[in-house]
């Protein structure tokens, strides 16, 4: 395995985990008022799962391509 699909994994895991904080953190009491009152999640919790799944993707084509990037 070389260093890029090594890196991919990597950033692949913290996508999934952003994803999962953000996910939870939606629940949350806070984020569940502001989202009745305004429609959206709180800020935070948007960057948690635009950044997950943002990490998530270059993560899984690092992953796949690895060194032929």
């Amino acid at each position: 395995m070389n260093a890029g699909r090594l890196a991919g994994i990597a950033i692949l895991a913290v996508g999934v985990v952003l994803l999962i904080v953000g996910f939870r953190s939606s629940e949350a009491p806070v984020d569940q008022i502001s989202n009745a009152l305004t429609g959206r999640y709180t800020d935070r919790t948007m960057w948690y799962m635009v950044g997950g799944a943002v990490a998530a993707v270059v993560g899984g084509v690092l992953a796949v391509l690895g060194k032929r990037l």
